[in-house]
């Protein structure tokens, strides 16, 4: 972050990770049914979660699709049977997930006194359920399905930009994410950028964001 108190003139989030709990592990398992031994189970995820991300460098496909897509396709690398009707599965667990404990508050106080923006790998029904748990007001959510296309897609942050109006200099952005977001972003020009470490990602040097712990860090360093 340039530097403390820095105002700017949007705060954007990712939302799934950053803000909304990931919590893909249990209905991951659940779909497995017992089929992988708990040795193998580490493997498989980050397995699953590369081939989500190889997913969605590619055309707009619905965030149900790319779930249930890259499922199957890492099932099958497993010599594993595809699940029917998995990405239904994965949909359903999505749209229950809720907000990590710690950011309401935090990001009630940031909406006071900030333009607040989401910009989201997920469809537009999965927001509208989600959104609301976040305890702020936003000024504007972007996703996937309206920009036709994923982070890290370039499409996506200039949908965002380019329906504000805005520059990147406009913007601090806040990501759970190297790989999304911030390293995207960085190429893109953006400035200012926070690495909310929830330990999704590792630590990517090189790439000029600042690592919080917490939204509550984040305030701080934002003079509130």
């Amino acid at each position: 972050m340039a530097q403390t108190n820095f105002r700017p003139e949007y705060i954007s989030f990712d939302c799934y990770g950053t803000l909304i709990d990931f919590a893909v592990d249990s209905t991951t398992r659940r779909l497995l049914a017992g089929r992988l031994s708990e040795e193998q189970w580490p493997k498989f995820k980050a397995m699953f979660r590369g081939y989500r991300y190889d997913q969605i460098c590619g055309e707009y496909q619905p965030y149900e699709q790319v779930l249930e897509d890259s499922f199957n396709r890492v099932s099958r690398r497993w010599g594993l049977e595809p699940v029917e009707g998995a990405g239904a599965q994965f949909g359903e667990a999505v749209r229950s997930w809720v907000a990590h404990d710690d950011v309401p508050a935090p990001l009630k106080l940031m909406g006071e006194n900030y333009k607040l923006v989401i910009l989201s790998n997920a469809d537009d029904s999965f927001l509208d359920v989600s959104v609301p748990r976040l305890g702020a007001e936003f000024h504007a959510v972007y996703t996937a399905e309206q920009a036709q296309a994923y982070k890290p897609r370039y499409q996506a942050f200039e949908y965002m930009l380019d329906t504000l109006n805005a520059s990147p200099e406009d913007f601090l952005h806040v990501s759970s994410h190297t790989r999304y977001d911030l390293m995207p972003m960085h190429d893109l020009g953006f400035p200012n950028m926070i690495y909310l470490d929830r330990g999704y990602d590792p630590d990517v040097p090189g790439y000029d964001y600042t690592t919080v712990y917490s939204l509550d860090e984040l305030n701080k360093h934002l003079g509130l």
